[in-house]
């Protein structure tokens, strides 16, 4: 409306040609400007995408990391149970018995199926063996999970089911006597919340070929051309006649992103490897949209901008009608720019809850994952126990039938005893494993010292522990959280000094009126410099099979209770600080 009204006015004057020449500079000025905002807007907008899919990316490795980590232990923990070999040695009765522990086990692990293969490759006993398609009786010699196990004993395989035709990884362990046990993992939970969530995830082996997806239609496809013959054998281990079909091509952008032939889709990628090997992640996330709603935002509002001085400069001859208008587009612009400020307030409380909610989610992986390093350790530390307990049960057997009822009892009172031993153990790690509540409370610290000890004890057989003998301060906290910190500090030692003589962890404790202060020492070789600068940073970390992330957890843990987590200088091995506030 305000440039008709200049126009008007310059051309009443003697020097309205010099007016017009300055009214069309000033909306060139404007065009121009409005396609660099355009262009710096689109370059802003995709870094920040690729920023939140490299982070995407990260979480859902970490995330499929303990899907598959919950279960990779289980047939170990099966391999030595006397049912299993009862079966296999075609005791009358025992493969019933079988079939029944494994649908419960299958059952309280969440886990799709579990069976045991005899050396001749059939099945003996599923965890299915109720339903109309049981894996009980069939022949699994061409599984190549089969042969790897029986070869090298253990083997792994994505593949379609032969009998259920639901495709899954198939996690294989050889056991005593030949037989093969075999536990198959189902992803459709971690499918549908890929789909849910904005993007597409998918995850590739070595060949290629996409296992895990969150667009079904890609799966068992090929990113890349693959040899016919490679296509064929593909075709073979994954069950599925069309496993090596080559998805749409891909062709790289000059910007860095990606685009889609035969769709006009573009995409900002990142893939990373997996702990399963051969297995990686790709994220990918459509960015057309977005960059064109930026340009076209970044474009209306430094157009508006500029045509906005371009208007107050007409305003200064038209006097006082000309800033009427000008204050009323002035108020315009302001209106417009409180709403998107708001829209975008908005949007970040909307993102910092995901990512509070993803950050809690991390926290019990990262528990789980170190309970999954810890069980095997368990394992042998129940083992004696339970050996102890089958001789004393047989023992009074004998005993029974001889009438030696003294001799009967005190078994059983030994007996009772170890499964206490057992239960304390067990007990304690379920509560470990729980995901828990963010209320705090007083906690006593001597509590929280004797559960780590008690989860990390199998661990830390030839480790010298150092401890207060009484600690009788009371902090503020939650149990288990503060648990979590502690075994990961005390783990990370253990990992640390893993192989070194006379390896010591020292544990202390220092309090004034505000806070309590417990210190982790050990005196291995201590953190390397290069680490050392971003200790607290996500996926920081010198060992191979390590994510990253259990320092960031922990500190974040420690933050969210109101207290610290820090490294402090030593001159032997390494020095962590816990910090928490006196109750």
């Amino acid at each position: 409306m305000m440039v008709p009204v200049v126009t008007a006015w310059c051309v009443s004057r003697p020097a309205s040609l010099r007016n017009v020449a300055w009214l069309l500079a000033a909306l060139a000025l404007a065009f121009l400007g409005a396609m660099l905002a355009a262009q710096f807007a689109e370059r802003r907008t995709l870094a920040a995408q690729r920023a939140e899919v490299v982070q995407d990316a990260h979480l859902r490795a970490a995330l499929l990391n303990s899907e598959i980590a919950r279960f990779r232990l289980l047939p170990l923990a099966l391999a030595d149970d006397r049912d299993v070999h009862a079966a296999l040695a075609n005791v009358p009765g025992a493969r019933l018995v079988l079939n029944r522990k494994l649908e419960r086990l299958a059952r309280i692990a969440g886990t799709p199926t579990i069976y045991v293969i005899a050396p001749d490759g059939r099945s003996v006993a599923a965890s299915n063996w109720r339903t109309r398609a049981p894996f009980v009786g069939i022949d699994y010699r061409f599984r190549p999970y089969f042969r790897e196990a029986r070869l090298r004993g253990e083997g792994g395989q994505y593949a379609l089911g032969s009998v259920s035709r639901r495709p899954g990884l198939y996690l294989s362990r050889r056991i005593a006597g030949g037989g093969v046990i075999v536990i198959k993992l189902e992803f459709d939970r971690v499918e549908r919340a890929w789909a849910r969530d904005r993007g597409i995830s998918f995850v590739h082996d070595a060949r290629g070929i996409v296992l895990v997806t969150s667009r079904i239609d890609w799966r068992f496809a090929a990113i890349r051309r693959l040899d016919p013959a490679v296509a064929r054998q593909a075709s073979r281990d994954i069950g599925a006649p069309s496993a090596g079909r080559y998805l749409l091509p891909v062709s790289a952008m000059g910007d860095g992103a990606v685009k889609l032939n035969g769709t006009g889709q573009r995409f900002v990628t990142h893939g990373l490897h997996v702990q399963r090997a051969g297995w990686t992640l790709t994220q990918m996330r459509r960015i057309d949209r977005v960059i064109a709603s930026a340009r076209l935002a970044a474009s209306l509002a430094t157009g508006a901008i500029i045509l906005a001085l371009t208007a107050t400069g007409g305003a200064l001859a038209l006097r006082i009608e000309s800033a009427r208008r000008r204050e009323a587009d002035l108020a315009q612009a302001v209106s417009e720019r409180t709403a998107d400020l708001r829209r975008e307030a908005e949007e970040r409380i909307q993102a910092e809850a995901r990512a509070a909610e993803l950050r809690e989610s991390l926290q019990q992986a990262n528990r789980l994952a170190s309970l999954g390093q810890i069980t095997a350790s368990v394992a042998h530390e129940t083992a004696q126990p339970i050996t102890a307990i089958r001789t004393y049960a047989q023992t009074s057997g004998l005993l029974l039938d001889r009438g030696r009822m003294e001799d009967v009892r005190s078994n059983l009172a030994t007996i009772a005893r170890l499964a206490d031993r057992i239960g304390v153990m067990t007990q304690h790690l379920r509560g470990f494993s729980r995901k828990q509540t963010k209320s705090l409370h007083p906690v006593p610290l001597n509590a929280v010292i004797e559960g780590a000890m008690l989860i990390l004890q199998p661990q830390m057989r030839g480790v010298a522990i150092a401890r207060p003998s009484v600690v009788s301060a009371m902090v503020i906290g939650d149990k288990v959280r503060l648990e979590q910190v502690l075994v990961n500090l005390v783990q990370n030692a253990l990992q640390a000094m893993m192989g070194e003589p006379a390896a010591r962890v020292v544990l202390s404790v220092a309090q004034d009126d505000t806070h309590v202060c417990l210190s982790v020492q050990d005196n291995g070789p201590g953190i390397a410099p290069e680490v050392l600068e971003r200790l607290f940073t996500p996926f920081n970390t010198n060992r191979e099979a390590g994510l990253g992330l259990g320092l960031v957890i922990a500190q974040d843990i420690m933050t969210d209770l109101g207290g610290w987590l820090r490294h402090r200088p030593s001159t032997i091995g390494a020095c962590f600080e816990i910090g928490m506030r006196r109750a």
